[in-house]
């Protein structure tokens, strides 16, 4: 039976399956993202550059061309009470939920953190000074992505913490974003966005503190902007749209695992892809995918998504469906094999984040569990990992010599410099 997702189907038997395959993956990839954006990157650079040279002054200038609202520079931050009459509104129930994902998340990433744990006298961890967070100025409000970003940060050491978003909720941010600072204690909020808020705290302003590092999702303009400060700056990755490939055998959901495609295709932009050894379970997924997809609020853009960047490969071996996987790198990786999904599991190296068995969808790990959801997307997992605690901290090495022990090794240092022609 024809579904409206048909075309979806990618089969290795079929004809022109490799040229489907390097297609899909170009969809995905830093590469081709780049060679696309050569135009706007030169925009973002002379945003950049002009904030650098003019501060507050450009900043304002460009929030009102590109968020359409006139600030001055003492309207760019917003008040402390403001931040208190926020979370003195939040729900209550919201609130005790709020609490719960934020002990999680604060408890995951202790656990990890390296920077306390150290007892090797030549090197000192140090937690950075200042960190500017980006948080998207959606229709929604992004809380989850204020605790991913903020409290790995918070339980690394950061003492200031700068959350930046765009004015699109009346002028300024949403209140579940302001109360969520209020609660984590973040007392920095500007309602700016795009690149002028990545330049000015990665330059600084009359009005706004450079920071040591940013991090944060956004779009393609934020992204471009905190790859033209990188180095005047840290950053955590270049983030692009939400992927998770799914790794499914016969034994997994066809219901379930259509279910997580769509919740990556939703996102517009975002991408649902599954790999998998059965063509029955295949089909079956798509059947599905036709059952569900007009039942979401948004289905249209849901489809859309789904028919440009996501696709059902079908490989003829379990070894080709984790090869597949390996060389795909991707944000989300879910593992939905059965009875072998941790053994499966063990053989993926390139992902983000990965979630074993049928009860782990995505949304445990955007949410609850405590890993970060600021993953690496666009095919970086090969280098890129997710934000951790670990990030904001950096590492000095501690050197201290004795008498004897410089005089044991002062020849052979006075020959290696004098190699180089560094004879003072």
């Amino acid at each position: 039976m024809k579904t409206a997702f048909d075309e979806l189907l990618l089969t290795a038997s079929a004809p022109g399956f490799e040229q489907r395959m390097q297609r899909l993956r170009r969809e995905h990839s830093m590469s081709e993202f780049l060679k696309d954006r050569a135009e706007l990157a030169d925009t973002v650079r002379q945003i950049v550059s002009e904030v650098g040279r003019r501060g507050d002054a450009a900043v304002a200038e460009y929030t009102e061309r590109f968020d359409r609202i006139r600030l001055s520079p003492k309207e760019f931050r917003i008040p402390q009470d403001a931040l208190a009459a926020a979370h003195a509104q939040l729900d209550a129930t919201l609130l005790e939920t709020l609490r719960k994902a934020i002990a999680n998340i604060r408890r995951y990433q202790s656990e990890i953190f390296i920077g306390n744990k150290n007892t090797h006298p030549g090197i000192r961890y140090l937690p950075l000074k200042r960190v500017g967070v980006c948080i998207p100025g959606a229709s929604a409000p992004l809380p989850s992505t204020v605790m991913m970003t903020a409290i790995p940060a918070q339980v690394a050491g950061v003492r200031d913490i700068v959350v930046v978003s765009p004015p699109r909720w009346q002028g300024g941010i949403h209140p579940v974003i302001l109360g969520l600072c209020y609660e984590l204690g973040i007392a920095e909020v500007y309602r700016l966005g795009g690149a002028q808020a990545v330049a000015a705290l990665a330059w600084g302003t009359e009005t706004i503190d450079k920071v040591d590092k940013i991090v944060g999702p956004g779009h393609d303009v934020v992204q471009l902007a905190k790859k033209e400060v990188f180095g005047l700056v840290d950053m955590d990755s270049f983030a692009g749209p939400s992927d998770v490939l799914i790794v499914a055998n016969a034994q997994a959901n066809p219901a379930w695992v259509a279910a997580d495609m769509l919740s990556q295709a939703e996102h517009d932009p975002g991408a649902g892809i599954v790999v998998t050894d059965s063509l029955k379970f295949a089909r079956a997924v798509l059947a599905e995918l036709e059952q569900q997809a007009p039942r979401l609020d948004r289905a249209e853009a849901a489809a859309r998504c789904l028919k440009a960047y996501s696709g059902i490969v079908v490989c003829e071996t379990m070894d080709a469906v984790i090869a597949w996987a390996n060389d795909f790198a991707a944000e989300h990786l879910q593992v939905q094999c059965g009875s072998a999904s941790r053994a499966v599991a063990e053989k993926l190296i390139n992902a983000g984040a990965i979630f074993i068995g049928p009860f782990t969808p995505v949304a445990v790990g955007d949410y609850w569990a405590g890993p970060s959801h600021t993953l690496p997307t666009r095919q970086t997992s090969k280098y890129f990992s997710a934000v951790t605690s670990n990030d904001f901290i950096k590492s000095s090495s501690i050197i201290e010599y004795s008498h004897t022990e410089l005089a044991a090794a002062a020849e052979d240092i006075i020959r290696l410099a004098t190699v180089e022609g560094l004879d003072a």
